[in-house]
């Protein structure tokens, strides 16, 4: 099993926007709107890096989002 977190901005007054769209998706597991540099933190679950691909690829795609920063867990 493969765990990573993607640090996610968003364009300004989507947060609420993509943070609902996070919470239907799936391979994450939690989503967290937050203040600082990013909006949204989110934990994802994927069972090869395959899967992991496309739940990275799948929330790039969403709408009001500007970029993302994916840190794949290893220990």
């Amino acid at each position: 099993m493969l765990m990573a977190y993607i640090l996610i901005n968003t364009e300004i007054g989507d947060e609420e926007k993509v943070y609902e769209a996070l919470q239907n998706m799936e391979g994450v597991v939690e989503a967290h709107i937050v203040y600082g540099v990013y909006d949204i933190v989110a934990k994802i679950h994927a069972e090869n890096t395959d899967e992991l691909r496309n739940v990275v690829e799948n929330i790039r795609k969403k709408a009001g989002l500007r970029s993302t920063l994916t840190l794949i867990v290893t220990k």
